[in-house]
């Protein structure tokens, strides 16, 4: 069996609400996603990878993504660039309620690689949804982003969710790295390195029993 990936990029939800709207992603600076997301656009259709752009639209009423508001609209980052594949989605998962399962079963691609907004909410669905398809995920930690919340829960970071997530997604759900190794990996036609829930875990026990030795 072939190890050459056929890869997908998924652009999500980069709209206007992330950057000068009223749901600004704090971390990475979105300044710094953005420029990442149009490089990973740039190199996807220079290796012929697909690219699918994805909107999230809510109902006119709605305080963020309101349909037919600026809020709503796709950064021109992304809006600028040629897509082969356009899914507009009212819920976080890219798969839920559109056509992407069937497209990417028609193009034969088997990986999805996921950049756009947010980590913690539509990224991380879409990714736990292609897992649960048996497609392989991708998922480029400084083309993403996350803002900060607090609730009845407590409080978290828009640093610390994304870390963790991060974190998290690496060990089961997706391949977590930087856009520069995701081009050079498309470039090589290679996959990405894969952690597991296991080799993730004793990484953790092992750190923690040497620093247990050093106290």
């Amino acid at each position: 069996m072939s190890t050459v990936p056929r890869r997908a990029l998924i652009v999500i939800d980069v709209q206007n609400e992330y950057v000068t709207g009223d749901l600004p992603i704090e971390y990475p600076d979105v300044h710094r996603s953005l420029a990442n997301i149009g490089r990973a656009m740039d190199a996807a259709r220079a290796a012929s990878v697909p690219v699918i752009v994805v909107q999230n639209i809510a109902p006119p009423d709605s305080p963020l993504f309101a349909r037919g508001t600026d809020g709503a609209e796709l950064h021109p980052v992304v809006a600028g660039r040629p897509r082969d594949h356009y899914v507009e989605k009212s819920l976080p998962s890219a798969f839920t309620g559109t056509d992407l399962a069937q497209w990417l079963a028609a193009h034969e691609i088997d990986t999805l690689t996921v950049v756009g907004y947010m980590t913690h909410n539509c990224d991380a669905s879409t990714i736990v949804h292609a897992l649960h398809m048996g497609l392989k995920a991708e998922f480029l930690s400084d083309a993403t982003g996350a803002v900060p919340y607090e609730n009845s829960a407590g409080y978290a970071s828009a640093e610390d969710i994304h870390r963790i997530y991060s974190v998290v997604l690496h060990s089961r759900f997706a391949a977590v790295a930087d856009t520069d190794a995701w081009i050079a990996a498309v470039e090589a036609n290679a996959p990405l390195e894969r952690s597991t829930i296991y080799a993730s875990n004793q990484t953790a026990r092992a750190r923690a029993a040497a620093a247990m030795t050093t106290a």
